[in-house]
């Protein structure tokens, strides 16, 4: 498909025309497609701005629309809601998929990576909206798309493991886990990223996975069964609370 009839539905999804038709492009680009331009050709910087556009509306819509929801129960709705699985399904519905540039080196690999790239996607899309558009585009493109999803129950049916971590050791030790990058390896267009999450200053857990994200959420996974709040499979030898 041709990059102009790309955009075209883009805009056509989003309901928005694009005074800078580099942005659509970049929010569609995956860093596979991407490889050896600038860093703005992908849509690794947008997705960066659409995650913390997208979680701020996100959290002033939930406190405007459940006045009666108390802070941990608005958390544990907004996490659901802007949860990787619900964003790429909802990139999925919009037909979103068909439309990524993708290299050769990540054609084929499979449903895995492509729901990454959805969720990546749909991010960069609410950048790319606030950047061209302004507050008001990005926010009526999440209202059409995301807002149908919302339903108070949709809270108690996820709940994600970094979620959990933040709730018992908020409990358990009045502060809060950090999480921070420990490496990346692999290929530019399939990188694999190693997270460690702290508890007081200590390492209490270590994930990895195909985005910062996946890594942080499988190190605090790691975490609920080392520090003995859920069962896992940890030998006996790794099983301290401390790594």
């Amino acid at each position: 498909m041709k990059l102009h009839k790309r955009v075209k539905l883009i805009e056509e999804i989003v309901g928005h025309h694009f005074a800078d038709e580099n942005l659509v492009i970049a929010a569609i680009t995956h860093p596979s497609a991407a490889e050896g331009k600038a860093v703005s050709a992908s849509y690794e910087r947008l997705e960066f701005l659409g995650d913390s556009v997208l979680g701020a509306m996100v959290a002033v819509d939930l406190y405007l629309k459940f006045p009666g929801m108390d802070e941990g129960q608005l958390s544990m709705l907004k996490i659901a809601l802007v949860s990787g699985e619900m964003l790429s399904d909802v990139a999925r519905g919009l037909g979103i998929g068909e439309l990524i540039l993708l290299g050769e080196s990540e054609k084929g690999t499979g449903a895995r990576g492509m729901r990454s790239a959805l969720e990546n996607v749909y991010e960069a899309l609410v950048g790319a909206l606030y950047l061209d558009g302004g507050y008001d585009a990005a926010h009526d493109f999440v209202v059409r798309t995301l807002h149908p999803r919302i339903t108070p129950d949709l809270a108690r049916n996820v709940v994600p493991a970094k979620s959990r971590l933040q709730e018992v050791v908020q409990r358990d030790y009045r502060v809060g886990p950090t999480y921070k990058l420990e490496g990346e390896s692999g290929p530019a267009h399939s990188p694999t990223f190693t997270s460690v999450v702290l508890v007081e200053g200590r390492r209490v857990g270590r994930g990895t996975g195909s985005t910062k994200k996946e890594s942080q959420a499988n190190a605090a996974a790691d975490a609920l069964v080392r520090m003995g709040y859920e069962e896992g499979d940890v030998s006996p030898e790794e099983g301290s609370s401390c790594i």
